[in-house]
């Protein structure tokens, strides 16, 4: 990162400049202030043709204005949030902002003012390019000179298919609209402080929950471009544990921390980000669910359970796991093990199809496990006893899956009858990833399972005529795993 010289107080010039860093320039004189104002190239982008995805977000905004016609409704991106004294976290733009414009940028919003004649007007409030006229672009520690190019309004409003205004003035309109076109408000929360206050008389606390929840329900259901932006995310996921594969032995002579930086580097080649923390768990902290501080010793012999996903420059993600011996062949009872998570997991697969309950996947597959618990004598069946009390969570723990999309764990603010009571459609994408875990420490079962932790995880399109299996590219027996790995590193 740029050093900057020694921080100095402001003058009261500099002091209008937002967010300027203090001491980037001291001393700062007339001539170089008046040097820096010119001599740049047009660099404005003409004729661009709107991005694929803004007609299916319109679609989006569209459902979004026949849910709750006559209402002022307002989607805020978010705005960055400190790591640091002054650095930031990388910059992620809200789920809901993201769905209904296509949009990434920090500090917009969206706003869906309503029209007398009913619908409404959509805007995109967003960041301007840096003004070079009065030094915005290098005196500000988010000119464009420290952070690179944004679009102008123009090129986003080509691009969005949205009319685009500057977000710097989103507060004085939305408090003259509510005064001079007074209309109920929503907000969705959690995004931005300051617009919430701005707008805290105008909303409630239940007419924003109603907002977020429809938002979150309007997801349930991908369209084909979001399907194929799933696609892409798998696939690229599939070429990332191929990766890790190949690395096993600099990870074994490592620590997990090389698997995890392997995958990254997939996900950042061939995406955007991961979609979540990737958890690389080897040995015991397979047993760990969400073991992500991937630091421990990689051990020919004992397993890694990888659970990962590349997020797409879309921001949509896959969510994949494989259970890997590290030596490449599993043990009699690691076999035994992952045999009977696979069974689980293709009984719950194949109970995805269009006109199931959402928890008929879940149901399937823990049956199957807890029928290879009882056989295997670590519970007392019978195994509907087992079931009607749940006695097998001690050691398959979570549910069997989630919905996936924008959000790894997506549709989160869905309502119960709308989601894990809800009846299977075609376009709902879902993970389907029972699993065993034995603890380390567990001394209700023989000492040669604790430490075992075994998950197969896989994303699952809910189709017309049943379901397609978007991450078929990873094999997911026993012997196919050994071959697959077998092959990638020989």
């Amino acid at each position: 990162m740029t050093e900057t010289t020694e921080a100095i107080e402001p003058t009261e010039d500099e002091k209008p400049i937002k967010g300027r860093k203090n001491g980037l320039y001291p001393g700062l004189s007339d001539e170089l202030a008046e040097v820096m104002k010119s001599g740049w190239a047009d660099t404005e982008l003409r004729d661009l043709a709107p991005a694929e995805q803004s007609a299916y977000a319109a679609k989006r905004r569209a459902a979004l204005s026949a849910r709750f016609p006559g209402e002022r409704l307002v989607i805020p991106a978010g705005t960055l949030k400190t790591r640091s004294n002054d650095t930031e976290y990388a910059f992620r733009a809200s789920t809901e902002y993201v769905h209904l414009t296509g949009d990434q940028t920090q500090d917009a919003v969206l706003v869906l003012e309503p029209r007398a004649g009913g619908g409404h007007d959509a805007v995109g409030y967003l960041l301007p390019r840096s003004d070079r006229a009065n030094g915005e672009f290098w005196l500000d520690g988010q000119g464009e000179l420290w952070v690179g190019r944004r679009h102008s309004l123009a090129e986003a409003e080509a691009l969005l298919g949205l009319p685009t205004r500057d977000v710097r003035k989103v507060a004085e309109e939305l408090s003259t609209a509510v005064e001079e076109r007074p209309a109920p408000t929503r907000i969705v929360r959690g995004h931005d402080a300051a617009l919430e206050a701005v707008l805290a008389e105008h909303t409630t606390k239940h007419g924003d929950e109603e907002l977020r929840v429809f938002l979150s329900e309007l997801r349930l259901v991908k369209d084909d471009w979001e399907v194929g932006q799933l696609q892409a995310a798998v696939d690229a996921t599939v070429h990332g544990f191929q990766d890790v594969v190949r690395e096993l032995a600099q990870a074994v002579a490592t620590s997990e921390r090389w698997i995890e930086g392997t995958f990254y580097r997939r996900a950042r080649v061939e995406g955007n980000d991961i979609g979540y923390g990737s958890i690389c768990a080897a040995g015991p902290h397979a047993t760990t669910l969400h073991w992500v501080r991937n630091d421990g010793a990689v051990r020919p012999g004992e397993l890694l359970l990888l659970d990962a996903g590349v997020e797409t420059h879309t921001l949509y993600t896959a969510d994949v796991t494989r259970t890997l011996p590290i030596n490449g062949r599993f043990s009699d009872l690691q076999r035994t093990i992952y045999d009977a998570v696979y069974d689980s997991q293709q009984a719950g697969i194949e109970a995805v199809r269009p006109g199931a309950r959402y928890r008929d996947f879940h149901e399937a597959s823990q049956r199957v496990l807890a029928e290879r618990l009882v056989e295997w004598g670590l519970v007392e069946g019978p195994v509907e006893r087992v079931l009607e009390l749940a006695l097998q969570r001690r050691w398959t723990l979570h549910g069997t899956g989630h919905m996936l999309g924008l959000d790894v764990h997506d549709c989160a603010q869905a309502r119960t009858e709308n989601y894990v009571d809800c009846v299977l459609e075609p376009g709902m994408v879902l993970t389907v990833e029972p699993g065993l875990y034995f603890q380390a420490d567990d001394l209700t079962v023989p000492e040669e399972y604790r430490g075992i932790g075994v998950r197969i995880e896989d994303d699952i399109l809910v189709t017309a005529d049943g379901n397609r299996n978007l991450s078929t590219g990873l094999p997911r027996t026993s012997a196919d795993v050994e071959a697959w790995m077998a092959g990638l590193k020989g």
